[in-house]
Parts: C-alpha cells; sequence; structure tokens
C-alpha cells in the first residue's frame, strides 16, 4: 500500500493503491481546501509533491486549465486530480 508521508508535523499514513489523493486526505481527517468538491476546476486543492512526483500521471487538460486560469505557481498539482499507486510526499501552505 502507497504511503503518505507530509513535510510539516503530521504521522505517514498508509492508503490503497489508486485512491485519489484528495479523497485519501479527507478520509482521514486532513482538511483539504476546495469549494469543488474535487472537480478540478477551483484550484484550491493545490499541493507540492515534494517526493514521488516522477510516478504521478502527467495533469491532464482540466488539471493543466485550471492550474493555468488560477495562475497557480509552477511545480504545484491539483490533489483532487491525482491517483496514488506509489509514495508521495506532500505539502501545502495552508497546513
Amino acid at each position: 500500500m502507497p504511503v503518505i508521508s507530509f513535510v510539516k508535523n503530521k504521522p505517514s499514513i498508509e492508503v490503497p493503491a489508486g485512491v485519489n489523493l484528495m479523497e485519501a486526505l479527507l478520509a482521514h481527517q486532513i482538511p483539504v481546501a476546495s469549494s469543488c468538491k474535487g472537480d478540478g476546476i477551483c484550484g484550491k486543492c493545490r499541493m507540492r509533491i515534494q517526493a514521488g512526483s516522477e510516478n504521478l500521471e502527467p495533469p491532464t487538460q482540466l488539471e493543466t486549465d485550471t492550474l493555468a486560469r488560477n495562475q497557480v505557481p509552477p511545480g504545484l498539482r491539483l490533489s483532487c486530480q491525482i491517483d496514488i499507486n506509489f509514495d508521495l510526499q506532500v505539502d501545502t501552505d495552508y497546513w
């Protein structure tokens, strides 16, 4: 099972392979900013993938468009658009 670890002081969590990052965090009571509830259009669930990004699928057109429209700095991804199949280390400004 993949492990999600955090830059800031949070315990790591194990999640089933293929689970969505945003859903996995919410299931473990870890807050994720969002006003679109994971539809990929608000851009608020942006996170920096500190480790493991090389194993992620490339951003979809929806994610790319949302990041551009919201002028999200390079290197950030939308947690609602990421399926986890390998270990990741994540961080975001609002934790």
